[in-house]
């Protein structure tokens, strides 16, 4: 389980590239946040939970699979680019943001990124079929940061960021186009699905 509470960004060091599959190989932001990562830890990359396969000083492999790079953005990053991570959650660890499992349902466009004094706006695409559970001041989880949604309009919603987390994630460089990793809030999902089902079971046959 993760927080959404990004723990800092992290380089992308290195790509070995076999067909449907990848091996990721990231720095660490620090030597302290390294610190009993041991093989077979969960780390989140983007939102999404992966495996620790090796660890070599300050660098830290990952591997992932086809089902991994079809529905995410981490297929699409090249060395030099940059991870928003965060370590999994322990027993006893304050929640600031919500609780999050690590697992992308798709991944949204950036339509837009509106600047002003100490606030950024960022609005987002998503397809229907995700949609439907994004509801204004609800909870969403955008490249694994726990947000809340701004406005919805039709199958576009934005979030209002702060200095801090323009400071510490990868929605400091954020720009029209990109494609994020989205992670709908589950309880959400759980009601809208409840509401779904009750109705259909309500409709004359």
């Amino acid at each position: 389980m993760f927080t959404g509470i990004v723990q800092g960004t992290a380089e992308l060091v290195a790509i070995d590239e076999l067909p449907n599959f990848r091996t990721h190989v990231i720095r660490m932001p620090s030597p302290a946040w390294g610190e009993g990562l041991v093989l077979g830890a969960s780390v989140a990359h983007n939102g999404c939970c992966l495996t620790v396969t090796r660890v070599e000083g300050e660098l830290v492999s990952f591997d992932l699979m086809q089902e991994t790079l079809r529905l995410t953005n981490l297929g699409q990053l090249q060395p030099g680019d940059k991870v928003n991570v965060e370590r999994a959650a322990r027993f006893g660890d304050e929640i600031g943001g919500h609780a999050m499992s690590g697992h992308i349902m798709g991944t949204a466009q950036v339509v837009s990124v509106i600047d002003t004094p100490n606030n950024r706006q960022v609005w987002y695409r998503l397809a229907p079929t995700l949609m439907k559970y994004v509801l204004t001041k609800g909870y969403i989880g955008i490249d694994g940061i726990s947000l809340t949604v701004g406005e919805v309009r039709g199958n576009e919603f934005c979030v209002n960021l702060i200095p801090e987390t323009l400071a510490r994630t990868n929605l400091g460089w954020v720009k029209a186009g990109w494609h994020t990793n989205i992670e709908i809030d589950p309880q959400t999902q759980a009601i809208v699905d409840t509401v779904e089902r009750v109705l259909a079971a309500r409709q004359p046959g």
